[in-house]
């Protein structure tokens, strides 16, 4: 008679259980309570705490792929729970926020133009899942979602500040929404920054540019901000606007 081997179940001690790093989660999981409290922030109508919350939700994606990295914790569990913050913080909050900001007062166009942005973010998170170990790590292929989350918020950000109302600059803020998730899903090249390596010595300049960034952001810090972003978001179109020319000049 065949001696019946014992099931392995969640209370079974010979089953070995995974467990999930706690340092770069704790940021992730930093990073989508920001995300969320920006979208509790735009219904409550405190949009400039809103856009600075979308801001702070940036930094602190930034900061869990590196930790992770750093610390040797890097899992499937952490890409994929990374993702789906980035979907809330970077997709969901920002069109939420504009939407209630500008867009309401557009009706039917205003909604349908924050769905747009909130997909194009969802295509471009999945396209990035998908094409990560094929694509040039030093390019991002189309806008990386904090990039276009940034410009969202810091358009609102720099309005608010001045003292301008959501419902003067509706059709432009409008467009910002919808040029900002298009060139997510587009195939314009983005640096990247991943071969920028702190180890490394660099030129006196770059210090003293460093130190000049730090008291920009000081001053101004949605003006500053913001146009870093715009200047990103454009160094994409004139890398490709290069290439054409190199291509038609071949």
């Amino acid at each position: 008679m065949t001696e019946l081997k014992p099931r392995k179940t969640l209370f079974n001690p010979g089953l070995k259980r995974r467990g999930i790093y706690i340092l770069p989660n704790l940021f992730t999981t930093a990073a989508l309570f920001a995300g969320f409290f920006a979208i509790v922030q735009a219904m409550q109508g405190d949009f400039e705490r809103a856009a600075m919350a979308i801001f702070i939700a940036m930094v602190l994606d930034g900061l869990d792929g590196r930790v992770a990295r750093m610390t040797n914790t890097q899992s499937a569990f952490g890409a994929e729970y990374d993702s789906l913050s980035d979907m809330v913080s970077f997709g969901a909050a920002p069109a939420l926020v504009m939407y209630e900001w500008a867009l309401r007062d557009l009706g039917r166009l205003g909604w349908v133009a924050a769905f747009v942005y909130c997909a194009c973010a969802a295509l471009r998170l999945a396209r990035f899942n998908t094409t990560l170990e094929v694509t040039d790590k030093r390019y991002f292929q189309g806008l990386p979602s904090p990039a276009a989350a940034a410009l969202v918020a810091g358009w609102i950000w720099v309005m608010i500040v001045s003292g301008i109302a959501g419902s003067e600059y509706r059709w432009f803020s409008c467009a910002i929404t919808l040029l900002a998730g298009l060139t997510m899903v587009s195939n314009i090249r983005y640096y990247s920054f991943k071969d920028f390596n702190l180890r490394k010595s660099v030129p006196f300049f770059a210090i003293a540019a460093i130190a000049l960034g730090f008291a920009l952001v000081s001053i101004s810090p949605e003006m500053t901000l913001f146009g870093f972003f715009v200047l990103y978001g454009l160094s994409g179109y004139v890398l490709a606007a290069l290439d054409l020319l190199k291509r038609k000049t071949a």
